[in-house]
């Protein structure tokens, strides 16, 4: 199916931009990670790099010419697919900006009589910034610079907690920090001002009482701009921009960035191929640790000094027996969208649950056999993670998502695991997970599940889930009933294993038995429909080698 590429929003303020360059023609082949074309904004000229694969079909804007953001920018395909379609509707959608372009030209003469506030010369207003396809606010989690510091290009401004991760907001700009818009622990609605920079000393008070007067006036400002680490666009349009540093920052693809963060690889040991020495995915892809190891352990210990610190400060205060006390404590942005989501799955969809019985003696065996490998570690939860992939296959109707004037069935597999967090519950999706080994498994889950506590896990990779598994096993838990996880039509929850008698051949015997839990939304997947998955789920547990054939 043609994916639509549309003008990337390199920052908060940019609404149009020019294609300086295309690296790619109509024909060609697209890899990930392949740079498509340089789009050159206000600021700076940046490669716009492409995370699909096909065949460049079609070309929107040419070299040298100028559209605003959102526009047609290419079409990827395959080869020889008809998208006269996708491009009478985009001729459509045009129109009717056009139009509405039209409207505000006509009014943009009277906000000018009305003399409104200009932004002073060399100040950059910094807003909150969009960093995931869910987030309407965010809140600031720290401030690594207070108001009168030199801000550099590249300096880490703060970290800004969104209700999937929390991420670091950089500085494309210098200047001296001369407003703090949101303090530490406040939470703001995305493109509210964030900070301001400027020349030092400079009255920035008309700025602060009036921030969108200056906006519609200036519409040219220089801004800070978020890096994208984590662009994630609407099912018709895939955007990918990247970032070009300078002043002694790393020159590297956000794609880069994304995969040496997750194996723990330190940039600055690793040499670019791209332009001008830029470092792109295979160099990471392809690149041998070697005395790279000794700066990540530093990074690691360090990281862990100050995690085991913030955790010895947070001492609770003393309080006298028999005296009344309460805490307030303010609800992180990821709580708020736990108690939405949640509240919103259990009003909407029509939940039922099926309880079920498992013999765990072979899988006990079974496990204690593969652990023998050298090298290899599998637990009782890879092997539900894999029984539920295969079952699911053969059953996709639990594999499904439902709308209003269809039902989805998802002939892919990707599983969601619920990870209890400091916050609340993150769910950390295993992509294409049939195609995994047990190992696999194993070593994906306890990667990301890693991240996810120390709050490292990439909002991407908490996405596209088709099912869900929540295992309480591990606390003692022998039954429990969950929430299902919207758009998924079902979720799996996972006891503990208990020892306890039971009737095998007509005799009494210590037996080792787990209880699963299915909840199902009933205008999906009905009774029958869950109950059969449930058996196939059964078969695979109790009998471990099944899932090796």
């Amino acid at each position: 199916m043609a994916t639509v590429i549309t003008m990337p929003r390199l920052s908060d303020t940019m609404t149009e931009g020019t294609v300086a360059k295309w690296l790619k023609k109509v024909g060609d082949k697209i890899e990930e990670g392949d740079i498509l074309a340089e789009i050159e904004t206000d600021k700076a000229t940046m490669e716009f790099e492409s995370f699909n694969a096909g065949t460049l079909l079609h070309i929107g804007i040419n070299e040298g010419e100028t559209a605003a953001v959102d526009s047609l920018l290419a079409v990827i395909g395959n080869e020889g697919e008809d998208i006269s379609k996708v491009l009478n509707n985009t001729n459509e959608s045009k129109s009717e900006v056009a139009s509405n372009d039209v409207n505000k030209e006509e009014v943009a003469p009277t906000n000018e009589s009305k003399g409104e506030a200009t932004l002073p010369e060399g100040v950059v207003v910094v807003t909150m910034p969009r960093l995931s396809d869910t987030m309407t606010e965010g809140t600031v989690a720290t401030w690594l610079k207070k108001v009168g510091d030199k801000i550099e290009e590249g300096d880490i401004l703060a970290e800004i907690e969104t209700d999937k991760a929390t991420m670091e907001f950089e500085s494309f700009n210098s200047g001296t920090l001369l407003h703090i818009g949101v303090q530490e622990g406040e939470s703001a609605p995305v493109d509210s001002v964030l900070a301001i920079l400027g020349p030092a000393g400079t009255d920035v008070s008309g700025v602060v009482a009036n921030p969108k007067a200056t906006d519609s006036s200036s519409p040219k400002k220089e801004e800070v701009k978020e890096e994208p680490k984590n662009t994630t666009v609407s099912e018709t349009t895939t955007l990918q921009t990247t970032s070009t540093t300078s002043n002694g920052r790393i020159f590297a693809s956000p794609l880069a960035k994304k995969i040496a963060e997750e194996k723990g690889i330190n940039l600055s040991d690793v040499k670019g191929s791209g332009e001008n020495g830029r470092i792109v995915k295979s160099d990471v892809e392809n690149f041998t640790p070697s005395a790279a190891h000794s700066s990540v352990s530093a990074i690691t210990s360090s990281d862990a000094v100050k995690e085991a610190s913030s955790t010895v400060a947070a001492v609770k205060p003393f309080v006298p027996a028999g005296e009344v006390y309460q805490e307030e404590v303010k609800n992180s942005q990821m709580r708020k969208v736990i108690a939405k989501r949640l509240a919103e799955s259990k009003f909407t969809a029509p939940h039922y649950y099926l309880t079920i019985e498992l013999d765990m003696d072979n899988a006990i065996a079974s496990r204690e056999m593969i652990n023998r490998i050298p090298d290899t570690k599998v637990s009782f939860n890879d092997m539900v993670i894999k029984a539920s992939a295969m079952a699911l296959k053969k059953h996709p109707q639990v594999n499904s998502q439902w709308k209003e004037d269809a039902m989805i069935l998802n002939h892919h597999v990707n599983i969601g695991v619920a990870v209890a967090v400091e916050d609340g519950l993150v769910v950390p999706v295993l992509k294409f997970t049939d195609q995994m080994t047990l190992t696999q498994i194993g070593a994906n889950v306890k990667d990301m599940a890693g991240r996810a506590r120390v709050k490292k896990i990439q909002p991407a990779e908490m996405e596209g889930s088709t099912f869900t598994i929540s295992n309480l096993g591990m606390f003692g838990i022998q039954s429990f009933t969950s929430i299902i996880n919207q758009p998924n039509s079902a979720i799996l929850s996972v006891g503990a294993i208990v020892e306890k008698p039971v009737v095998k051949n007509g005799q009494i015997v210590v037996g080792n038995t787990m209880t699963v839990t299915l909840a199902c939304d009933h205008r999906t997947v009905d009774g029958a429909t869950g109950a059969q998955f449930l058996q196939t789920f059964k078969a695979f547990m109790e009998n471990p080698v099944t899932m090796l054939a």
